[in-house]
Order: C-alpha cells, then sequence, then structure tokens
C-alpha cells in the first residue's frame, strides 16, 4: 500500500476539566446525508481517566472540522463495574437503525497496572448521544483468555458478525514496569452481542521482542481482507522509537487466517512534527470511494489525530 499524509487534524486545547489531554483511538463513522465524518476519540480528564467524545469533520476535506462536541459522549460506569476507570471507542457500525459504538471499559488493579473489557454503547441519533447497552461488558476474560480483551474491529458479512480483537496473553517486569503482552484474535457473532470466542490468533508475536499487537481495521479489496494495525516492542516503547508503535499490514482470503506484510503498510513515521515518533491506532474508513486512514502519532494520541489517503492499494 502507498498513504498519502493529510496533516493533523485535532488536538484538545487543554481548557476543560473533562478534556485536558489525548485525542486518542481515532473512531470515523461516515453520515452521507450530512456529509460528514464523525470521529469519536478517547479524551483524558483531570484525573488522567479517558472519557469518550466526537468532532464532526467535512466529508470532502477532513482536515476542516465542523463541529467540536462540547462534553463527554460516555461517562465513567459505576464504581465497581468494568468501565469505572475509563471509556475508549474502539469501533462504531450501523445496525437495524442505530449505531453500535464497541468500546474499551478500564479497571486500575492492585497487581497489574489495568484490566480492560470490550463494552457496548448504542444511539438511536447517529451518535450524538449513547447510552450503554448494559452495565457489564460483553465480553472479558475467561478460562480460554485469563488476562483482558480490548480494541475491536467489528464487521457483519453475510449474516455473520466478525470480531479481530486485542487479546492480553501475559504480563511481565520490564525495566521495573509490569507491562502487559497481547496480539489480535478472531471471534464471530450472530446478532454482535453475543460472541463466540475460540481462541483463534489472527496476528501472531513475530519475535520475542514483540509485545503488542493492537486496533485491527480490516476492510476488503479485490477478494481480499487486508488489515492494518499497530505494533511494538516490550523494551522503552514510550521513548525510542525504534521500539515504538508502528503500522503493520497483513492480507487474508478468508479474514481468519492472516499473513503480515509488515514491510507493506505504506506508511512511517514523519520525518519531524506530531507523527514522528510513533504510528498508532490505525481506523480505515471508506468515503466517496476514497480509502482514508484515521490514525495518531506522538505519545499515543497526546498529540492529537490525523489522516492520510490511499493513493495505492
Amino acid at each position: 500500500m502507498l498513504w498519502e499524509k493529510k496533516g493533523l487534524i485535532y488536538r484538545p486545547s487543554g481548557n476543560e476539566n473533562w478534556s485536558k489531554t489525548h485525542a486518542q483511538v481515532p473512531t470515523p463513522f461516515f453520515i452521507e446525508a450530512e456529509n460528514i465524518i464523525r470521529v469519536f476519540y478517547a479524551t483524558r480528564n483531570c484525573d488522567n481517566k479517558s472519557l469518550i467524545s466526537f468532532i464532526d469533520v467535512d466529508a470532502d476535506d477532513p482536515l476542516k472540522i465542523i463541529f467540536i462536541n462540547p462534553e463527554p459522549l460516555l461517562m465513567l460506569g459505576k464504581t465497581g463495574t468494568f468501565d469505572d476507570s475509563g471509556v475508549m471507542p474502539s469501533w462504531a457500525t450501523a445496525h437495524e437503525g442505530f449505531l453500535y459504538l464497541y468500546y474499551i471499559g478500564w479497571n486500575v488493579r492492585n497487581t497489574v497496572p489495568y484490566h480492560n473489557s470490550v463494552g457496548l454503547a448504542v444511539s438511536n441519533d447517529k451518535g450524538r448521544s449513547f447510552k450503554r447497552f448494559s452495565e457489564g461488558p460483553l465480553w472479558d476474560r475467561d478460562y480460554k483468555e485469563p488476562y483482558f480483551s480490548a480494541s475491536t474491529c467489528v464487521i457483519k458479512e453475510n449474516n455473520i458478525w466478525k470480531v479481530w480483537y486485542l487479546s492480553c496473553t501475559e504480563y511481565s517486569e520490564i525495566n521495573g514496569k509490569t507491562e502487559p503482552r497481547y496480539h489480535i484474535k478472531y471471534a464471530e457473532s450472530e446478532d454482535g452481542i453475543n460472541w463466540d470466542r475460540g481462541g483463534h490468533v489472527a496476528i501472531d508475536y513475530k519475535s520475542e521482542n514483540e509485545a503488542g499487537i493492537v486496533k485491527a481495521t480490516v476492510f476488503k479489496e479485490n477478494g481480499r481482507y487486508i488489515m492494518l494495525f499497530s505494533y511494538r516492542n516490550f523494551d522503552n516503547y514510550r521513548t525510542d522509537i525504534n521500539n515504538s508503535y508502528k503500522i503493520g499490514y497483513a492480507e487474508s482470503s478468508d479474514g481468519i487466517n492472516w499473513h503480515r506484510k509488515d514491510e507493506e503498510s505504506g506508511i512511517v513515521p514523519g520525518a519531524s512534527g506530531w507523527d514522528s515518533e510513533m504510528l498508532c491506532y490505525p481506523h480505515t474508513i471508506v468515503v466517496k470511494e476514497k480509502l482514508l486512514l484515521f490514525y495518531n502519532g506522538n505519545g499515543f494520541g497526546q498529540s492529537g489525530f490525523g489522516y492520510a489517503e490511499a493513493v495505492k492499494f
């Protein structure tokens, strides 16, 4: 693939207590009737906890911001629930007149830094407001996956709901920190709510030092499934560009079994500026026959999010 970077779209001003830093995990949804792309994102409040909001951008020029939502869409869950310490968007999909927003719920732990689960919020007004589907997650750890699950890519195809999601496989002590290791698995559903997780690994680690494979985004081209994702190493990935997040690439004939070709992702960090140190949390969307890629740069979204347009794929 080959991408033409278009630039930075949005970074919070930091003037609001509920939105001090970050515009993380951009999750776009094209609203054709209004000619806008509604981009959900996670921002961090004055307590460094993530909340979800959105901006609207011009579908013909996504660098042009039309509207900035002035408040959070989804507040923290009730104390003791799976999302009482943070919420982050992951995937938005239309279904029977509703908009399903799959999201990540955060808990703080004593023995490890955090625990994630997969939640669902539902909108009847194209994403201007949401209600939780339930106070509990769609799924959490179980006997097959004993650590946690998070970021999802959800596609409905031939009446089958398909998901590619983050699955944590272990924690390790690295340079005095407890660090999670995770890759991408695949599951299916008949209704988008009850998921049959068989534990099938879609994108696995390619080395002993690779530690974070996250945020799959899948589309089809000429009968092939194409996936972009971000990946990082264990060591110093927060500060060392060589170990930090990059965008990977994979192909599949069935969406289940994948062949990694990271060198074909077609996008690399910039020479300077907001995405010069890392590229992470990619999300592709087709808008008016153009394939667009929304993504985060430096600081896991602290520098905001931008987009690129495919010029070859």
